[in-house]
């Protein structure tokens, strides 16, 4: 350990790179769905159209560099999974008609924000709210990676 990070952590420019490269990698699903697939609801449990669901990913880096100002300010941040399930159910309410243009400049307007939230921080600025910041960021590349392959495996099982 050095400076109470561990030897193979990430920079702040790395945790950047890789929420831009998830993104991307949102985006470019999201430029070959059909009509039919950005209309459809392919996920066991969950009503919401793969529109909805994408422009979710754009709405939740919003919240999580929302969280990030607060613990850089050095604000207590607590975040659990009723918030969350609040903020993810009024998102649904207002996004049922999200286009794949606007929902893809949402992800890349929300997406180059965050990026560019943690690309300007320090080392210690990741370990800020006893690494909460680090979390955020690591939510934020995996939170849009897991939509895309849980649409894309939706979208491919048989009806």
């Amino acid at each position: 350990m050095l400076g109470g990070m561990s030897e193979d952590a990430r920079s702040p420019a790395q945790y950047a790179s890789d929420i831009d490269a998830a993104r991307e990698r949102l985006v470019t699903f999201v430029s070959g769905c059909t009509d039919e697939q950005w209309k459809a609801a392919p996920l066991d449990g969950d009503p919401r159209p793969v529109g909805v669901v994408v422009d979710h990913v754009a709405h939740s880096y919003e919240y999580l560099a929302g969280w990030m100002r607060q613990v850089l300010a050095g604000e207590a941040v607590t975040v659990n999974s009723d918030e969350v399930d609040a903020l993810n159910a009024e998102h649904a309410t207002q996004a049922g008609a999200v286009t794949p243009a606007g929902a893809v400049e949402h992800l890349r307007r929300s997406g180059a924000a965050i990026s560019g939230l943690v690309a300007g921080c320090t080392a210690a600025d990741l370990q800020a709210g006893d690494g909460q910041v680090e979390r955020f960021a690591k939510i934020a590349i995996r939170h849009a990676d897991i939509h895309r392959a849980e649409i894309e495996a939706g979208l491919a099982a048989p009806a």
